[in-house]
């Protein structure tokens, strides 16, 4: 019995997930209530309420399973390249194709900061993206590519260069040009920083 009722929560669980990401990803977080991610899962407010504590709380959950899949996603892409340079410019190109969807633009970058607060934004995308830009970058200065030492700035401000190329694709009203610009302004990016270590 008890496996059955884990096994039953768990299905509870993924269905709330999943009309929570279907809703806030078509409206956003401010203009879907509780009660429309009730009426879409088909679940009862007090099973809601048994996983997740508040709305900010579901969309935690949500924003996290994205992160994650926007992670996967890079590394398969990463995977593809060649070197390393290459593997990080494939990486960083595929998570700007991925903020041409409307869904990860409002999940991952529009409506964090006012949902969960800056920090845990931060915490998220720190904990489900830095890790691999690190390595590359530790990758990067054993190859003599960068200077050794700057690996986790390096790290932090391609981040950041990355999260603002997403948003700058978020908010273009020509969106595939946007897209077109921010992975060149990316490589550009990555060829400046890689050709000042090598002095070429």
């Amino acid at each position: 019995m008890t496996d059955q009722r884990r096994a039953r929560g768990q299905a509870t669980r993924e269905r709330l997930l999943a009309a929570a990401r279907e809703l806030f990803g078509e409206r956003g977080y401010e203009a879907t209530p509780i009660e429309a991610v009730l009426e879409a899962s088909g679940v009862a407010r007090g099973a809601l309420y048994h996983h997740f504590q508040s709305k900010a709380e579901l969309f935690d959950a949500v924003a996290e399973e994205l992160f994650v899949e926007i992670a996967d996603v890079t590394d398969a892409a990463a995977r593809e390249g060649g070197d390393t340079l290459e593997r990080l410019r494939a990486g960083s190109h595929a998570w700007l194709q991925m903020a041409l969807d409307p869904a990860v633009q409002r999940i991952a970058l529009l409506d964090p900061q006012a949902a969960l607060g800056w920090t845990r934004w931060r915490e998220l995308d720190e904990q489900h993206t830095l890790g691999g830009l690190r390595l590359s970058f530790e990758r990067l200065a054993r190859e003599g590519r960068v200077p050794d030492g700057q690996q986790q700035l390096l790290a932090y401000m391609l981040l950041a260069a990355l999260n603002e190329a997403a948003l700058f694709v978020a908010y273009a009203d020509d969106k595939q040009a946007a897209l077109d610009t921010g992975q060149a302004a990316i490589d550009t990016l990555l060829d400046r920083l890689t050709a000042a270590a090598t002095g070429s």
